[in-house]
Formats: C-alpha cells, structure tokens, sequence
C-alpha cells in the first residue's frame, strides 16, 4: 500500500502541488514572522546589554512609586552631582560615571532634513564617556576625531554621520526639545556604538556634562541617572545593595539584569502587536489554504475512486485506503512546510526592510533562527493538511469493493442536512454574539469569536446559498452566449459542494479586506467631523516625528503678527483611585477656546481638573471632588473643577499644565493650537508662522485641511499594508480557482470529448470553462463582501466610543472588489481552459 501511495503521489505532481502552495504562503508567513520577531528581540537584548553598566543609580521609576506604570513622559527629575564623590567611596566601587540622557536630539543634515526620522527610533544626546558596559565591553568607541570637550563640541555614531554629510571639523545642526530648539556647535568625532555599531536606527550625538547640562537641565549641576563600574571583589547584585544603602530616599539602584529584565518587559509589550498583527494575517492564508486543500483532496479522491474500489476488492482494509490518503497529505504538509520555511526567512528580510523604511533599521542585525519556528512551522503546516485530507481519507474507504466493477462509480456523499444545521446553528449563534457584543458592550473578543463563527457558519451553508446565488448571477449566461452560457450555467451549479468550497476561500480574503475598507473609511469620516467640528483652532503645530518640542516654540509663534493666542498641550499619565488615567495638561480656559468644551457643570476657570462626563459617570466624579493624582514620587490633590461633554480629541481628564510640572515631567509641548487675530490675512500669518520655524525641519504647522489630511494618512498607510497582507490570501484563493477547474476538467475528460465529437469548439470550450470560473469567482464576492460590509458595520459600531463615531460605506470600492472578482475568474480560468481545449477528442471520449 505504501508503494501505491507514493506512486499515486508522483502520478500527480502538478496538483498536488498547487495545494502545497497553499501551504507554502501560510507557513512562510507564520515562519518569518517568528524569524523577525526575534530578531527583532535579539537586537533590543542585545542593545540593552552594550548599554547597561554594573549598577544604575536613577530616581524611583513608575511601578515601585505608583502602583502601576504611573509615570510616563519626559522626567525631569534628576539624581545631585554631589552623590557621585560619596559613591565612588563605596567598597567594591571602581568607578562613577554621571550620565545626561535626551531621546529628543535629531541631527539636521546637510540638505536639511532631520537623519533617521521615519518615526520608529529616537533621537538621543548623551554625555560622553569611556565607561563600560556590565560585560566590560566599551559602550561607544572613538573611530575618528576625538572626544568632546568644550562647549558646542559633539560626536556623532558614524552612520549618522555619514548619513547627514558630516565629517571632522564641520560644523553642524541639533534640534532638541530643551531651551535651546536649534543648536549649532562643531563635530569633533565619531563613535561605534556598541560592539557591533548598530543603533537600531537610532541617532546619537554625545557632548561633555556641563554642555549636556545646559542644554537639557537648564545649567542644572546634575545627571539623569549614575553609572556605577565595579571593581570585580562583589557581584553586581551585591554591588546594587552596597550602592542602595548609601542612597537617599526617592533614589533606586538597579544592577544590569534588573535593567535588562525591565526592559525586555517593555520590549514584549511593544513587539506583542507587531507579532499578533502578522500572526493574525498568517492565520487567514492557512484557513483559506485549508479550503484550497480540501478541495483539492476531495476531487482527487472522487477521481480514483474506482482505483480505490479495486484496493479493496485486492484486500486492502478502510484502515489502509483512509492511511494512503492521509500520507498523501503528510508528504503535500512535509513539502510545503519544508518550502515555506526556506521562504520566511525571505519574508523576514521584507520586514526589515519594510521596518527600516520607517526608522528601525535592522541592517547590521543577523537573522535569528530558534527551534521553535521549525517547530511552529512543520505543526501548522502538516496539522492543517492532514486535518484537510481526512474527510476526504473517510469518504474514500466508504467505497465498496463491488463498485471497481461499476463504469457509474461515484465517492459516497454526506447528506446536506447536517451541513445545513450545524451551518445554521454557527451562524445564528455567531450573529447572536456579536449582536450581544454590540448592544451590551461585551467587547472586542465577543465579537471577534462571533465573527469567526458566522465565517465557519456561512462557510457551511455556502453549497445550500450558494446555489441560489449561482443561479442568478449565471442567469444571463444563456441570453448572452446560448448553448455555452447554458451549460457553464448547469456545471457551475452542478457540485454545490466544490463551488461553495472554492467560493469560500476567496470570501474569507474578501469578507476581510471589505470590513478593513468599510472601517478604514469610517475612520477617515469621523477624524474630518470629529476635526470640523470640534477643532476652533486656526492652526495645529507638531512634531513631524510624534516627539515633544521646546517650549520656545511657542513663544516664537505668539509673536508673529495676527497671531492672537497660543495654548500649548502636554500629555501625561497618573494614577487616579487605583486606575492608570492619561491626562491632558494645558492652559484650561484657553484650550476651551481652541477646542469645543461643552460645559455641564462647574467652569473651565476653576484651576482643578476637568473631566468627561462620561469618565465622570464611570468613576462617580462630581465638581467639587478632590483627586489624588499619584505620579512617580508624589502624589497631588485637585479638585474637579468641570463636568464637560466627551471629546474625543480633547481627551477626557484635563489639568493645568503646572501639574504636569510639578509631577516630574519635564516642561515639553507636544501640540500647540494657534488662532489668528481677527481681521489678519492667512495667508500672511501663514507665511509668517512658517518662517519663524523654518531652522526646525521637525516642527510643522497645519492648518484644519492640512491637520485632517496628517490624520487621515496613517489610516491610509495602515490600510495599504493590511491590503497587502491579504493579498496572500486573495493569491491562494485564486490558485483554488485553477486548481478546481484544472481538476474538473480531467474530471470530466470523457464528457469533454464528447462535447467535442457533437461539434464544440475549442473557442467555445475555453468560453464555457471561463464563464463557470467567473460565476464561482463573483460568487465569493459577494458573499465575501456582504459578510465584509456586516463585519466592517459591526466593528465600526464597536469603537464609536474610541472616535469611530461616523458610517461611511465605500460604495464604489466594494463594486470595484465585485468587478475585480469576476476578472479574477477570466484570469484563474486561462490554463484549465487552455487544457480542456487541447485534449485528443478520440483519446477524451475513451477515457475511463
């Protein structure tokens, strides 16, 4: 039996093969995801463990002050220069080394543009030193010039330099978000980050203490933070607890794994979506290749029955003929996954690619390869293949020996009607969760599985609809083709099972990239409603790279003539009766003026914080309630001055900007909204606020057109990228298309020949195999774009609460999506219709 198996298997190479493409694209994706997530992660590890010293010595940080993750945003707080003679007198203490760190330090290059702002890495000054990492390695190493030391004297890494046209002695441009917004100073050298130079994408400039001192603290005689190096006589652990008792209070001391450990938290926090993101779209091109193989399997089972049916009239068992079957598909899973690994290492580099065009340059990082993506890969791609072949394996050891004798043997069906209730069943209790989810707020994951069921659900009612359906999108067929359109007609609806099977694999691929549209255009709706019309403001100034910026910036724009008010905007986060709330700091009543407030209760010149009525209704807030807001190291009282209406874009805790002074937070804009005097000439103002900021490349100024169009482009970007990763599974839908057809077409070789021998045409027959190819395709279509514009409805509905709050539907897109479908079916149709055409009618007519 074995030796039958395996001769079938290479008897159909071709077809077999197409399945195992399915396979291919969904284990490539599932295999490179993991191969770039760690990387991904081994570069982070990697970068924590060059920067880390033996001990660091820093102010209390977020968790062990606040009770959760508190405090976030620049710190301003800073550790006395005057700890560092009493540490370095500690026993077992070889060095001190004070440190100064800003992550908002990007270098202008010489053709004006800021290096390495594509928004994924950071822009950081440091102080200059020689001390070492915890594995004694150097943290930077000089690799030409010399080491700063006077005032405006920098270093750069070396592919920052080389990226903004730098060399030794040239003078150069800081942006920074200190006091000084622009700064100009000379480039005394260059550094290697690290052992290995690789930043991440990151840029580095580094300066003595007392020129990082003025730019970042204000002349401050202190440091961010204290490298601690021993002298090898104690542990790093030891050395921690003889550096932490000799701290006062409000200051920890960490040893490198602390650190390490604590940043790779933050690291698995920010990787879990990317890798969700991709593991999700690897989940769709396996569940519409399951479709693909199943299909697959059933028609090549259904051919040989009658070579089956002689196995067992030979003596082979059910046992036997369901095991041939399933090591078919074991050796299809095998090849396929062995192949789609090879490929996610391929796809993996895409991604770096992809990521280093948006900042994280993974460039010098090597491919990390771990057991487990061999693993995961030959799991899922086995599993999914062998789970796809055993109805098929069962139903080929139902045949009967007697029926080898037969010439009418057909493979036993199952009846519809268990199809029809467990399909019915799935859908209505899909459609009843989802409908719970919506109407009593029972959350995304409710209406996640909802969803999946009414696919599952729908996917087994697909031969019962689907017909119907069939049906009528083939109706004209007859009218416009005659005798051909008659009978793609009747095959299309011939195997309700196999065109719902194909139908269904180009739904799924549809039904999602038609809920993605619906949602992404209602994104883009509510932002230009949400914009028109709660946005007062005139004009939006920002950071083109999601950074804060000085705070000069303000003061700049306020003296430009028609400007008649600036209200600067920070954010910040505080812990409130237990909870982590995210705060808006601003100048209150003015803010009320740039942005629509509806006060219910109170006034927006009470000095306390202003809350949303619904976060209000939530928490049990009322004016005149006084608020703990706990930060890292303190904790402040206000009062709740005002009850206003939700907004989305005003955020829905609001406090002056002197708490977020007062809690740490060092003194940054992150957005500011200016409004012209009355009567001045835009344009004017225009030109003029763009000339007061024109040194800064970073800072942009927007008016309301503009602002929405900024908003809109992520949703864009997000969109074109989803688009793309759901292609695969459009692509594997398609390759089910030909296979089908390539199936049925030797599947129905003797009737072929026939239709040839009564007069047939070739033309014709590549026609009639078109026409049942587009009515298989649109059918997905629509199917795929019906679920798509209930699912895209329904989640559009689940976040109007986080400003998805308008419905728009792209009509036309959707049409457009129908009308590509049925162009697929021409183009998925061209190679079966192109064999059916050249079969021998003689040889045709004689086939068994």
């Amino acid at each position: 039996m074995l030796k039958v198996t395996l001769k079938g298997l290479l008897a159909h190479k071709l077809r077999l093969g197409m399945s195992a493409f399915a396979i291919i694209l969904g284990v490539a994706f599932v295999a490179g995801t993991f191969v770039f997530t760690d990387t991904l992660n081994r570069s982070f590890t990697d970068l924590f463990r060059q920067t880390a010293p033996d001990v660091t010595v820093r102010p209390v940080h977020t968790a062990s002050a606040a009770g959760g993750d508190g405090f976030t945003g620049p710190d301003s707080r800073t550790v006395p220069a005057d700890l560092l003679a009493g540490l370095a007198a500690r026993p077992g203490v070889a060095r001190v080394d004070g440190q100064i760190t800003d992550q908002s330090t990007f270098i202008v290059g010489r053709d004006g543009k800021v290096v390495g702002s594509g928004g994924g890495a950071p822009g950081m000054g440091l102080t200059f030193t020689d001390g070492p990492a915890a594995d004694g390695s150097p943290i930077v190493t000089l690799t030409g010039g010399r080491a700063p030391a006077g005032p405006d004297e920098f270093v750069l890494d070396d592919k920052a330099a080389a990226a903004a046209g730098y060399a030794v002695g040239d003078q150069i441009t800081l942006v920074t978000a200190g006091p000084e917004p622009t700064v100009r100073g000379t480039m005394v050298g260059t550094v290697r980050f690290g052992q290995t130079g690789n930043t991440i994408g990151a840029t580095l400039v580094l300066m003595d203490a007392a020129t990082a001192q003025r730019l970042y603290l204000g002349g401050q005689d202190a440091f961010t933070d204290i490298a601690v190096t021993g002298d090898g006589s104690v542990s790093n652990a030891g050395l921690r607890d003889e550096v932490g008792a000799a701290l006062p209070t409000g200051f920890e001391a960490l040893d490198d794994a602390q650190i390490a450990a604590e940043s790779q938290s933050s690291l698995e926090q920010g990787l879990s979506f990317i890798t969700t993101f991709l593991l999700v779209f690897a989940a769709v091109a396996l569940v519409v290749g399951t479709f693909l193989i199943l299909n697959t399997f059933s028609i090549i089972v259904a051919q040989r029955t009658r070579e089956l049916a002689l196995l067992r009239a030979l003596g082979a068992s059910r046992r036997q003929v369901t095991r041939s079957v399933l090591i078919e598909a074991l050796v299809v899973g095998l090849v396929g996954s062995t192949i789609g690994l090879a490929l996610g290492f391929g796809l993996a580099l895409g991604l770096k690619a992809l990521f280093g065009a948006i900042g994280l340059d993974l460039s010098g990082a090597g491919l990390v390869f771990a057991w487990r993506t061999v693993a995961v890969a030959y799991a899922v791609g086995v599993l999914i293949t062998l789970l796809a072949a055993y109805l098929p394996a069962r139903r080929a050891a139902q045949v009967p020996p007697v029926a080898a004798m037969r010439d009418d043997v057909a493979m036993p069906e199952s009846s519809m009607r268990r199809r029809l209730v467990a399909g019915g069943m799935l859908t209505a209790v899909g459609a009843g969760l989802m409908g719970w989810s919506l109407a009593a707020d029972g959350g995304l994951t409710a209406l996640g599985i909802g969803v999946l069921a009414v696919f599952v659900g729908v996917a087994l009612l697909a031969p019962v609809i689907g017909r119907p359906i069939v049906g009528l999108i083939a109706a004209p067929f007859p009218r416009l083709f005659g005798p051909v359109g008659v009978l793609a007609r009747q095959n299309a609806r011939r195997n309700p099972r196999r065109t719902a099977a194909t139908a269904s694999a180009l739904m799924i691929g549809l039904a999602l990239v038609s809920a993605m549209a619906v949602l992404g255009q209602s994104t883009k709706a509510s932002v230009d409603e949400l914009i028109g019309s709660d946005l007062r403001a005139d004009y939006v100034v920002s950071n083109a790279i999601g950074m804060p910026f000085s705070t000069d910036i303000a003061g700049r724009i306020a003296a430009v003539p028609g400007v008649a008010e600036v209200v600067p905007v920070r954010y910040g986060q505080a812990r409130i009766d237990g909870q982590d709330t995210f705060l808006t700091g601003t100048e209150v009543a003015g803010y009320g003026r740039m942005v629509t407030l509806t006060v219910r209760e109170g006034s927006l010149d009470g000095g306390g914080v202003v809350v949303g009525a619904d976060r209000a209704a939530q928490r049990g807030w009322h004016v005149g309630d006084v608020l703990p807001l706990t930060f890292a190291d303190r904790t402040i009282d206000l009062p709740v001055t005002a009850v206003v209406e939700p907004s989305q874009l005003a955020g829905s805790t609001i406090v002056p900007l002197d708490v977020l002074q007062q809690s740490g937070q060092s003194p940054v804009d992150s957005t500011l909204y200016v409004a012209r005097a009355p009567g001045s000439d835009a344009a004017a103002v225009t030109a003029a606020i763009d000339t007061s900021i024109a040194d800064l490349p970073t800072i942009t100024a927007k008016d309301q057109a503009a602002f929405a169009a900024e908003q809109r482009a992520p949703v864009d970007q997000i969109l074109t990228i989803v688009y793309a990763l759901l292609g695969l599974a459009v692509i594997i839908a398609v390759l089910g298309i030909v296979n089908t057809l390539a199936l049925s077409v030797i599947e129905r070789t003797r009737e072929v020949g026939l239709l040839r021998a009564v007069g047939l045409s070739r033309r014709q027959l590549r026609s009639m195999v078109r026409l049942e190819s587009v009515a298989i395709a649109v059918l997905g279509a629509v199917l795929g774009v019906g679920l798509g514009l209930v699912f895209g409805i329904s989640l559009r509905q689940a976040l109007s609460g986080d400003g998805v709050s308008v419905l728009s539907v792209p009509v036309g897109q959707l049409a457009v999506f129908v009308l590509l479908s049925a162009l697929v079916g021409v183009l998925a149709a061209v190679w079966p219709a192109r064999r059916a055409a050249r079969m021998d009618v003689l040889r045709a007519i004689t086939a068994d």
